[in-house]
C-alpha cells in the first residue's frame, strides 16, 4: 500500500505527538525535531496552508516541552543571530533601497540583546483562607504576524524571541518589499531554533508573500492570534478578523521645545531622531514644535549638527512637489538620504547633511503627513500652551510617541497628560524610547491601536487562573 507523502508527514506528526506526551522521545533533541515535516526548508513553504498545518505540529512540542526548552531557543537565537546582523542589515538596505546600513545594525543588535525572555513571563497568587489561586501566561498556540517593510527582520527577530517565549508558534507574512530579507530571517531563527534542540517550523512563513497568502493566514481556523506590524490598512484587517488581534500602527510624532531647554542638546538629540534609519520607525522625529523665543537659536543649532535649511518658498515649494504625492508621502523618497532628496531638487550637500529642515505653519503637508524620510517641518508657536495643542493635533489621536524638551516640570507633566502616546520622550532622542540609549526593553512592535503597547513576551500569552479551594494555604 502506499501513502501520500503528505499523509505520510501528517501521520509522522501524530505518532510524535503522542510519543512525547508519554515520554518515549525527549522534545529537546534534534533527532526529535527532524521528523515534524520534510517538506520545508529551514520554515519556507510554497503553501499558506502546509506552512500553518506544520507550525501547529512544532507548537505542539513546544508546548509539551518544559521551559528550559525555551530559554535554550531564545539564547540559541541570540547567538546565532548576532552573527548576521550585518547580513541582514546590508540585505534590508540592498533590497527595500531605504534607510542606513549602520543604523539597522544597531536595531538588529538593540532588538536580539533587549527583546525579553522568560523573565517576562512572571505568574501571579493569592493565598488566604478559601485555598490558593495561581495564575499562569500560557500560549495561544499559532500567531500568525503581518511584518514592514522598513523593520523586516528586525521585527522577525524581535517577535521571534517574544512569541516563542510565551510558548507559541508563528507563521510570518511579510511585506513583498522585504521578500528576500524576511525570508532569510525566518531562515536563520529557524536554524537557530533546531540547534538549541527546538523544533524545526517553530517559525515558518512563504517564499511568495501576497495579499492573497495574507488573507489564507488571517482566516485560517488554526491561526489563534493575529499580529499586525504596518500602515492602517493591515492592522484595520486583523482588528476586524474577530480574532485576538494586536495591531502596531503608524505615528506621526510631533516634539515640543520650550524656552527652559538645553538648546544645545535638544538640537543634537533632534537630528539624531529624526535622522535615524532615515526616519522610517514610527517612533521619530516627524515635526517639531517650538517656543517662538529660542526657535532662532534651535535652528542654528541644528544646522550645526547635519541639518540643512531650505530658506526660500520655492525650495520648499520643489520639495514639497516630489516627497509629497497625491496628498500622501512619496514612497520613492521614503527612506531615502536627506542627501540623496536634496540632488532631487537641485541642492548638492555632502554626507554630513542627514536631514532637511524648514519652517512652515502646522497645516503644511510636511507637518500633517507622517512622510518617513528624513523631512522635518518646524512650526513656531508663542508659548507652550500652544505647542502643546499644536502637537496634540498633529498626532492625530494615534497615542503612538511624543517628545518634549524642557526642564519645566510643570510643562513636562502638562504634555504627558494632554498626548497621552504609548511612548513619551523627554530631553532625549526620540529612539531612546524604545530602548536604543535609553532604559527599558526593545520591540519593534508598538501597539497603539489595540492597547498593548510596546509588546513583550507576556502580550503574546492567555491569562489563565487555576484555583484550588481550601488547599496550600500557609498561615
Amino acid at each position: 500500500m502506499t501513502i501520500e507523502k503528505n499523509k505520510l508527514d501528517e501521520l509522522v506528526g501524530m505518532i510524535m505527538q503522542e510519543m512525547t506526551k508519554t515520554g518515549l522521545v525527549q522534545n529537546n533533541t534534534c533527532s526529535t525535531c527532524d521528523m515534524v515535516s520534510s517538506s520545508s526548508k529551514n520554515g519556507i513553504y510554497s503553501s499558506m496552508d502546509e506552512a500553518i498545518k506544520n507550525a501547529k505540529i512544532a507548537q505542539r512540542i513546544l508546548f509539551d516541552s518544559k521551559l528550559e526548552l525555551r530559554a535554550k531557543i531564545v539564547k540559541s537565537i541570540r547567538e546565532e543571530l548576532i552573527k548576521h546582523a550585518e547580513e541582514l542589515a546590508r540585505l534590508g538596505v540592498e533590497e527595500t533601497k531605504m534607510g542606513r546600513f549602520e543604523h539597522k545594525l544597531l536595531k538588529h543588535q538593540i532588538t536580539i540583546e533587549k527583546t525579553p525572555g522568560l523573565e517576562d513571563l512572571r505568574p501571579y497568587a493569592f493565598s488566604g483562607d478559601d485555598g490558593l489561586t495561581v495564575l499562569e501566561l500560557s500560549p495561544y498556540g499559532v500567531i500568525g504576524a503581518i511584518t514592514p517593510s522598513t523593520n523586516p527582520s528586525e521585527t522577525i527577530i524581535n517577535n521571534s524571541i517574544g512569541m516563542i517565549t510565551a510558548g507559541n508558534a508563528v507563521v510570518f507574512a511579510p511585506h513583498p518589499g522585504a521578500k528576500k530579507t524576511s525570508i532569510r530571517a525566518v531562515e536563520l531563527v529557524n536554524q537557530a531554533v533546531v540547534k538549541a534542540g527546538g523544533p524545526k517550523d517553530l517559525v515558518v512563513t512563504i517564499d511568495n508573500p501576497s495579499l492573497e497568502n495574507t488573507n489564507i493566514m488571517i482566516n485560517h481556523p488554526d491561526i489563534k492570534m493575529l499580529v499586525a506590524t504596518g500602515g492602517p490598512g493591515v492592522v484595520k484587517s486583523v482588528m476586524s478578523s474577530g480574532k485576538k488581534a494586536i495591531g502596531a500602527g503608524a505615528g506621526n510624532p510631533p516634539c515640543l521645545v520650550d524656552e527652559t531647554a538645553n538648546i544645545e542638546k535638544a538640537a543634537k538629540d533632534i537630528v539624531d531622531g529624526c535622522s535615524f534609519d532615515n526616519n522610517l520607525p514610527c517612533t521619530a522625529e516627524k515635526e517639531v514644535v517650538v517656543v517662538d523665543s529660542v526657535a532662532d537659536f534651535l535652528i542654528f543649532e541644528m544646522q550645526k549638527n547635519g541639518a540643512y535649511l531650505l530658506k526660500n518658498k520655492e525650495d520648499i515649494k520643489k520639495l514639497e512637489e516630489i516627497v509629497v504625492k497625491n496628498g500622501a508621502a512619496n514612497r520613492d523618497y521614503v527612506g531615502k538620504d536627506a542627501k540623496y532628496i536634496l540632488s532631487k531638487i537641485g541642492i548638492n550637500v555632502g554626507d554630513e547633511i542627514r536631514v532637511i529642515i524648514a519652517e512652515t505653519n502646522k497645516d503644511h503637508l510636511f507637518a500633517v503627513e507622517e512622510l518617513l524620510m528624513p523631512v522635518l517641518p518646524i512650526i513656531r508657536v508663542k508659548n507652550t500652551d500652544e505647542g502643546i495643542a499644536i502637537c496634540k493635533d498633529l498626532e492625530h489621536g494615534l497615542r503612538h510617541t511624543a517628545i518634549i524638551h524642557s526642564k519645566n516640570i510643570d510643562v513636562l507633566s502638562k504634555y504627558a497628560k494632554e498626548m497621552e502616546t504609548t511612548i513619551l520622550v523627554k530631553n532625549g532622542p526620540s529612539y531612546s524610547g524604545i530602548g536604543v540609549g535609553g532604559e527599558g526593553y526593545n520591540t519593534f512592535t508598538i501597539a497603539g491601536p489595540t492597547g498593548e503597547g510596546l509588546t513583550s513576551a507576556k502580550s503574546f500569552a492567555r491569562n489563565r487562573r487555576c484555583v484550588l479551594v481550601g488547599g496550600f494555604a500557609i498561615k
